[in-house]
């Protein structure tokens, strides 16, 4: 009986540790935040998004555009 009640405590206790990481995924995802939170577990498990993320935040910095090559001005 002691085997099945550690064995239980043990289950629960790793499905309580991967829900808490979905529910802090879904509220990040839906908020916008929590890239510090999730960034560790998401650049293990998925590279290529925390590379894409990267990026993205790159080109969010870059506010200001670009003067055309011809000199001309794009908002007239």
């Amino acid at each position: 009986m002691d085997d099945i009640l550690i064995l239980l405590v043990f289950a629960w206790c790793v499905a309580a540790v991967l829900g808490a990481l979905a529910w802090l995924g879904v509220r990040g995802r839906r908020r916008g935040v929590g890239g510090e939170v999730m960034g560790p577990f998401e650049e293990m498990w998925h590279p290529a998004a925390t590379r894409y993320r990267a990026e993205i935040r790159v080109q969010e910095q870059r506010m200001i555009p670009m003067p055309s090559a011809d000199g001309k001005d794009q908002t007239a």
